[in-house]
């Protein structure tokens, strides 16, 4: 008979943010796999756990998951852990998981924290519709592709991002959103936990990105075609700015709407119909 496959979620940065489930499954398991045996023991030493580890991360999974898998085969239940959160959440895990579904050996989930649904719990943009994204890409352009990918999605959106990078990702996010809302979480869980709410340009103009540590999540308000309730000194500087960009960047309207329209975060017809409607009105 085989053993059990138990994915378990661990703190993502205070140690007490784990249920008493896991902490029964980790004691009971003949052995626990995870993406850092040292972090890993830092949370078994807390709680007085002491089983036998083996690594399991990006670089050895694919290898890993066919010797645990005759672990399991063999009798032995095994939780598999990732350094902070839930395993296969930007993290390794889905190979393991995949191929003890394949081999039909029972698999386990034992929920617990996950920093993307921390972040989006406590962001104040919608809860009820939201899509995952994961980390951005490192490239530029590979970025820039992506979100362009999903600057209609209507759904709150979520990020994860280095501090390395989270200036330009900004950046991006504001270049091609335009100027949404947006929350940016830091060090969740941890004793210098931070917050910053507000608009993407606001964000960027008051964040002081060059002492800050960690990784970020970004969570980030979905397209709406007339997200921005813009009153009538709003709708003639929208007009405004499409006149100026035709004649300052040498654009047909069509081309200059488009522009306008991704800047601002609106669709690029409604920017047309506004456009046409006051040039009508001034007729």
């Amino acid at each position: 008979m085989s053993g059990t496959l138990y994915v378990v979620s661990t703190p993502i940065g205070n140690l007490e943010d784990i249920t008493l489930r896991a902490l029964r499954i980790l004691k009971e398991v003949t052995l626990i796999a995870c993406e850092d045996t040292r972090q890993t023991s830092k949370l078994l030493q807390r709680y007085d756990i002491h089983k036998p580890l083996v690594s399991c991360h990006d670089f050895n999974e694919k290898s890993r998951s066919l010797d645990l898998i005759e672990r399991l085969r063999q009798g032995q239940d095994i939780a598999l852990v990732s350094d902070a959160g839930t395993p296969g959440i930007s993290d390794p895990g889905f190979k393991v998981i995949a191929l003890a579904i394949e081999h039909q050996i029972p698999v386990f989930a034992i929920p617990g924290p996950a920093a993307f649904l921390t972040a989006l719990t406590i962001s104040g943009l919608p809860l009820h519709r939201f899509a995952f994204e994961g980390f951005l890409p490192e490239r530029k352009m590979a970025r820039r592709k992506f979100l362009m990918d999903l600057k209609a999605e209507p759904r709150t959106l979520i990020f994860y991002e280095s501090v390395r990078r989270i200036k330009e990702s900004l950046k991006d996010l504001f270049e091609i959103f335009g100027n949404r809302k947006v929350t940016v979480a830091r060090e969740l869980t941890k004793k210098f936990e931070t917050f910053e709410r507000g608009f993407l340009k606001e964000i960027l103009s008051r964040l002081d990105l060059k002492n800050l540590k960690g990784e970020f999540v970004l969570v980030v308000q979905g397209f709406k075609e007339e997200e921005i309730h813009v009153s009538s000194l709003d709708e003639s500087t929208l007009v405004q700015e499409v006149e100026e960009t035709m004649k300052n960047h040498n654009l047909s309207k069509k081309e200059a709407v488009k522009w306008v329209a991704e800047m601002k975060g609106l669709s690029r017809k409604y920017v047309y119909r506004l456009t046409h409607s006051k040039q009508g009105d001034a007729a």
